[in-house]
């Protein structure tokens, strides 16, 4: 199981760097370039899903109870210590994004993309970095 949390993982990091390159001009090829639109959304769909999956097999890999929905699965590593309580409350945020990307992508607004969600990606580096202590 732990090779499979550090395929996870390293899947993760490649698409942060990815996503760390797109962070320049955002809101200008945004606009500009349809390609780039798909592979921004993309990415951050497949993060943010990455991301749920790797809070799933940890779950698994310490016995813990079973989520009941992507958010618990974020809940639950803050309940038993595997992150921090506080940032599972806020980490756990990212099940609903993961759920806008699939399913409301039509209603994106760039700017937020530009601005806000592309500065987030500290987050996702912080939780792999509780991830690979707790292992």
């Amino acid at each position: 199981m732990q090779h499979k949390i550090d395929k996870k993982i390293a899947r993760l990091h490649y698409y942060l760097k990815l996503l760390d390159e797109y962070k320049i001009d955002c809101k200008k090829r945004f606009l500009a370039d349809p390609m780039y639109e798909g592979a921004i959304l993309h990415y951050l769909y497949l993060i943010s899903d990455g991301s749920i999956a790797l809070a799933e097999m940890m779950i698994k890999y310490k016995s813990l109870s079973s989520p009941q929905s992507y958010y618990e699965a974020i809940d639950i590593l803050g309940e038993n210590n595997i992150i921090p309580r506080e940032f599972a409350y806020q980490f756990a945020k990212i099940a609903s994004f993961r759920n806008f990307l699939a399913h409301d992508y039509e209603k994106i607004d760039y700017v937020i993309i530009c601005e806000e969600v592309l500065n987030k990606l500290d987050d996702i580096k912080q939780f792999i970095k509780y991830i690979e202590e707790a292992l």
